[in-house]
């Protein structure tokens, strides 16, 4: 069973930076394909970014050339390095770990807020 922790949302203020992690409780981290997707109120959840096992990235148009998505199996985690906020980035950020068998499973989210 795979279970997922992310850390690292908060407030920051528009132009700032923020790094969230998402831990992996599994011992099948190198198969698995990661994702971060985010859900503004009254928005509909969308894609921030996926890396697959072998490394291959994908953003959201909204993200390009600001986000970043990194893994490291050595710590069973991923992670993805937000600069330039906007304040419309702001949202609950939650990670997904997708299967070969296309089995998803889903973090608890963490906020994050860029006001100033």
């Amino acid at each position: 069973q795979v279970q997922l922790v992310e850390s690292g949302g908060g407030l920051v203020q528009p132009g700032g930076s923020l790094r969230l992690s998402c831990a992996a409780s599994t011992s099948i981290f190198s198969i698995l394909t990661m994702g971060w997707y985010r859900q503004a109120p009254g928005k509909q959840r969308e894609l921030v970014a996926v890396i697959t096992s072998g490394g291959i990235t994908n953003y959201g148009d909204s993200v390009k050339g600001r986000f970043t998505i990194s893994r490291d199996s050595a710590k069973n985690t991923m992670y993805l390095q937000m600069n330039s906020l906007k304040p419309e980035d702001t949202a609950v950020y939650t990670c997904n770990a997708m299967t070969p068998t296309r089995f998803n499973v889903w973090g608890q989210g963490t906020q994050v807020t860029v006001s100033s």
